[in-house]
C-alpha cells in the first residue's frame, strides 16, 4: 500500500511539474533589418516562477539576459540585455507554442522556436 501511495505521489508530482513548465522556455530565433543587412538573433529562456532567465546570442557575442519577469498569465514578460553603454527593455509575448513577439524602442521582433 505504500509504494502504491509513492507511485501515485510521483506521478501527481510529475505531472504538476510538467503542467507548470513554461511554453516559454527554450531556445528561440528572429532577425532584424538593419542598414548593415539581417541580423540574426537567438535566445535562449528559462522561466522559473516568475523569474525569466537567459541569453542573447548574436555573431557579435551573448549578453545575460537581465531583469525578467513573467506575468501570472505564463505568456506576457518582460527584460532588458545591456550592451555598449546601453540597455534596452522589451517586452515579450508568446502568442503560439512555436511563435513570440518582442518589441523594444526599436520595433518590433517575430522569434520562432527552435524545433531540436
Amino acid at each position: 500500500m505504500k509504494n502504491l501511495i509513492a507511485v501515485a505521489c510521483l506521478l501527481i508530482f510529475g505531472c504538476l511539474t510538467t503542467y507548470a513548465q513554461s511554453g516559454i522556455d527554450g531556445e528561440w530565433k528572429g532577425t532584424r533589418e538593419t542598414p548593415n543587412g539581417t541580423f540574426e538573433i537567438n535566445y535562449t529562456f528559462k522561466v522559473e516562477g516568475t523569474t525569466l532567465t537567459g541569453l542573447w546570442k548574436t555573431q557579435f557575442g551573448e549578453q545575460k539576459i537581465e531583469n525578467g519577469v513573467v506575468e501570472a498569465d505564463g505568456k506576457k514578460f518582460s527584460y532588458s540585455i545591456s550592451f555598449n553603454d546601453m540597455t534596452i527593455k522589451n517586452t515579450g509575448e508568446l502568442v503560439s507554442e512555436n511563435e513570440i513577439v518582442t518589441k523594444n524602442e526599436r520595433g518590433e521582433m517575430k522569434l520562432t522556436r527552435v524545433q531540436k
